[in-house]
């Protein structure tokens, strides 16, 4: 059997199996370096013992699961106080617990966030119902000129949310 335009088709096959195993072999052994969130908040600074609502560990890989249960619990059950393993109470409050020590988002929350491939633009859910903290300058809000709390961003956040709910 004679195959007529082999040369083409062979051709064409190598440079499909190149192209598509090009991510692999590019990449080869080069690994993104680990993210070093940030802790040098003020509030953080200011503590002697530096202790979150849970050990290190455990928020690193279940801070979603608890942020979910405190939401359940306080939504549907009106609880807001947290007993934590070692007796201390905490508020069940992203904006007034968490993001009183761990106000620096963009080193802390997205820096991890994206190492783990949340794709960029693509927030957790935390932030279509909370404010997030102001940011410096530099960032997104700072540019257009308003804060979180202004009454344009504020509407703004809401025809969102109206039209995400449609």
């Amino acid at each position: 059997m004679k195959m007529y335009d082999g040369k083409y088709i062979l051709l064409g096959l190598i440079v499909f199996i190149v192209l598509a195993t090009f991510p692999v072999w590019f990449n080869h052994g080069k690994a993104a370096a680990p993210p070093d969130p940030k802790l040098d908040t003020p509030v953080i600074s200011k503590m002697i013992n530096k202790q979150c609502v849970l050990p290190k560990e455990e928020m690193i890989t279940g801070h979603m699961k608890l942020l979910n249960d405190w939401r359940t619990e306080v939504v549907r059950d009106g609880k807001r106080m947290y007993l934590a393993a070692d007796g201390k109470t905490y508020e069940m409050s992203l904006q007034n617990e968490c993001m009183k020590c761990h106000s620096n988002k963009s080193q802390f929350c997205d820096q991890c966030h994206n190492y783990a491939g949340l794709q960029k633009g693509a927030d957790p859910y935390c932030w279509n119902c909370h404010i997030a903290p102001k940011e410096p300058e530099s960032t997104e809000q700072g540019a257009k000129g308003e804060s979180a709390s202004s009454p344009a961003s504020r509407f703004s956040l809401l025809a969102a949310f109206g039209k995400e709910n449609k």
